[in-house]
């Protein structure tokens, strides 16, 4: 066994095989052994993990939105990168779309690789898009190193990024499984989306009622269909209709390649607490009611569900249109990259799930996702030595003005959470110990 150069321990560590005390050996930026509390190494540096806190894979975030090149005033790869090191995220999966170009091409993907270059604190690595007309870009992009692609089936918002028809899926997604690449989908229908005129457009019902659930189900229906008929991998984003959970289980049960993930949004707030033009708990899908959150719990309980991620989509605070408090106009995303965590957390352990679920659902399980569990995601000889401490007995109050995200607005100010991150290691080296390193440390997974 190699001798470690860095030994990493706590009295609770989430590694595969249990959560218990345990020393993580490192050396050349990788977990060379996970060995007992007690076995440590003469001379080798040791960081302990605090009494109370907790040891854990660092977090795999595969639903985040930078924006950059074209939009970097909504976000970018430095400031969404120091939130990520911040909450405890050591690998994030950029999407596609909300950058100028978006990622639908292979020259499209050199220019945000090379927007991306030397400026991330953690690694990065970067969905490609399905549209109308680019299927002869997907292998090459795929080829340079996308993870695998996103489509709409509705207006995405931003003109760059059509969403795609039954038809449009049907040329891509045999090209899709010849490849080998997975295609996850925005899974709403317009066919449902129903009127909203003489409404109050500041009551957050308006806008509910504009997206019904039926809109996710039918989607979710005609993406088993074609799942199966094409034999492709498919990956419904952001699921908040608990109504289309039965539609999943079943085609899971049967052999349908088909998995789903959700977001803490979905998983903490409830439509009837939000307030009236309080526009930045506006998302697409919408945050739907308390007993549909319930529901969303059960799918995690028993893995139709199988991750919980971001969808960190943030924008420019006047996009939300506070002033106006319009739901109908404003932007639609939540910027919760740095909150993942605690978020999560609050809302798991008091309905008695463990640490080991956790870090299945924020770490282990969205690596599996992109083909990465052999390197990230996991506390296990051979991964990268990505780990985050964290406390989860310690809560704090959101206070918007600690975020690392360039915008600040978010619905969960003045929240008392619990989960506290202590510290970030990337490869070994510290990135967040109560504040961000300066020196970008992330690559490019390609």
């Amino acid at each position: 066994m190699s001798t470690p150069n860095l030994i990493i321990r706590g009295r609770t560590v989430v590694s595969n095989d249990a959560v218990a005390p345990a020393s993580i050996h490192i050396r050349d930026e990788k977990i060379v052994a996970v060995r007992g509390f007690d076995e440590v190494v003469e001379g080798c540096e040791l960081v302990e993990a605090g009494e109370g806190s907790v040891v854990m894979p660092g977090l795999v975030d595969t639903h985040v939105h930078i924006n950059s090149p074209g939009r970097s005033e909504w976000e970018g790869f430095q400031t969404a990168t120091r939130a990520a090191a911040a909450g405890g995220v050591t690998t994030l999966i950029d999407m596609p779309l909300n950058s100028i170009p978006p990622t639908t091409t292979l020259a499209g993907f050199i220019e945000k690789l090379e927007t991306a270059k030397d400026v991330c604190f953690v690694d990065v690595g970067f969905w490609g898009g399905v549209v109308p007309g680019n299927t002869a870009e997907l292998a090459r992009m795929f080829a340079a190193g996308v993870v695998g692609f996103k489509c709409f089936l509705v207006p995405s918002g931003v003109d760059e990024f059509p969403h795609v028809t039954e038809n449009d899926l049907r040329d891509a997604m045999p090209e899709l499984t010849r490849i080998g690449a997975m295609l996850i989908v925005h899974a709403e229908l317009p066919g449902p989306m129903t009127a909203t005129d003489n409404t109050d457009d500041t009551d957050y019902q308006s806008f509910l009622r504009s997206r019904p659930c039926a809109a996710e189900n039918e989607a979710v229906a005609l993406m088993i269909r074609l799942s199966r008929e094409f034999d492709t991998r498919v990956h419904i984003v952001h699921l908040s209709s608990a109504e289309a959970l039965p539609l999943l289980r079943e085609a899971q049960a049967a052999g349908v390649k088909i998995t789903a993930e959700t977001c803490p949004h979905y998983l903490h707030l409830a439509a009837e607490t939000v307030p009236p033009g309080a526009t930045e708990f506006k998302c697409c899908p919408p945050i739907r009611e308390s007993e549909n959150r319930e529901q969303l719990w059960q799918g995690l309980a028993d893995g139709t569900i199988d991750m919980v991620v971001s969808d960190h989509s943030p924008c420019p605070a006047s996009m939300k249109l506070r002033d106006t408090g319009d739901f109908l106009a404003a932007w639609g995303g939540i910027a919760s990259l740095q909150l993942r965590l605690p978020v999560v957390w609050t809302e798991a352990r008091w309905r008695g799930f463990s640490l080991r679920e956790l870090a299945n659902w924020l770490c282990l399980n969205p690596a599996r996702q992109v083909s990465l569990a052999s390197r990230k995601g996991a506390l296990a000889p051979g991964c990268d030595a990505d780990i985050v401490i964290w406390n989860p007995e310690r809560e704090f109050i959101v206070d918007a003005a600690h975020l690392e995200h360039r915008h600040k607005l978010t619905p969960y100010q003045g929240e008392r959470l619990a989960g506290v991150v202590e510290k970030t290691f990337l490869r070994g080296r510290k990135i967040y110990d109560g504040a961000v390193g300066d020196l970008p440390a992330g690559r490019m997974i390609l």
